[in-house]
């Protein structure tokens, strides 16, 4: 069952990866293409500002979701370091409830905030509702809530190599 949730969750965890990533490389092509618009051919774009700034959320809120998975999150162990290992667990544990209760702020709240907004649409995309450009905050609280729980009870798997699926799925074929 261990094995099943953490392919899962590495599953999870490179998709995040993905789609923050895709959400950088989108925003490197379509700034330049703003500019391009306006200062060469002199006619500037309304889109392209405002479609990177919500690319800029989906990779701020899912790309923090993969950076809590992976350890790489800002953390400050001055002090915890300093302290007697059983301190320390409950230091870990007490942390990871309060991160677990920020996860589940952004999800129940972002959710509402999708919802009390669903209504209005973006003046400069007129055709984008409100609420749709919010979705990624409760999306990475959900996202770096499933994280937070695989860490309390799985163990924090920063350190691990992640499982390359193709090769898995290939090698469990052959048995």
């Amino acid at each position: 069952m261990k094995n099943l949730l953490l392919r899962i969750n590495d599953r999870i965890y490179m998709t995040c990866i993905w789609v923050a990533g895709l959400s950088v490389l989108a925003i490197a092509l379509i700034i330049p293409w703003g500019v391009f618009a306006r200062y060469v051919l002199g006619t500037g774009s309304s889109w392209p500002e405002p479609t990177a700034i919500l690319l800029m959320m989906v990779f701020t809120f899912i790309g923090a979701a993969a950076s809590y998975r992976a350890g790489a999150h800002m953390a400050v162990a001055m002090l915890t370091d300093r302290m007697q290992p059983q301190m320390r667990k409950a230091a870990s544990v007490f942390s990871q409830l309060l991160m677990a209760t920020i996860c589940l702020f952004m999800a129940i709240w972002g959710t509402k905030l999708c919802l009390s907004t669903w209504n209005q649409f973006m003046s400069s995309m007129p055709t984008l509702r409100v609420g749709i450009t919010y979705m990624p905050i409760p999306i990475g609280g959900v996202l770096t809530l499933i994280f937070v729980l695989e860490k309390l009870l799985l163990g924090d798997q920063s350190n691990r190599r992640v499982v390359r699926f193709d090769l898995v799925e290939e090698n469990e074929g052959a048995a």
